[in-house]
């Protein structure tokens, strides 16, 4: 939850509170872009991976922070262009 609140804070510059229960999109006001930058930020500081089937079913903060405390838990599998031949 710190982290979604440093890039929301930091990065995509938003000045009010970030709450669990708040909608990504309708209370963060994120937009495609943000959402992708916010995205990119936790991949990069958790080494996780999350996919757009993974965005299917986040829609508040609470939702982020569960899917990834759930991909930080989980061993992560090697791209198919990182696999060995």
């Amino acid at each position: 939850m710190t982290e979604i609140h440093r890039i929301v804070t930091e990065e995509l510059e938003w000045k009010g509170a970030v709450e669990p229960s708040q909608d990504l999109v309708r209370d963060l006001q994120l937009d495609s872009l943000g959402l992708t930058v916010l995205a990119v930020g936790l991949e990069n500081r958790f080494r996780i991976r999350l996919s757009e089937e993974d965005a299917q079913g986040v829609r508040t903060v609470g939702d982020l922070a569960k899917l990834v405390a759930q991909r930080v838990a989980a061993p992560v599998e090697p791209r198919p262009e990182e696999a060995l031949p």
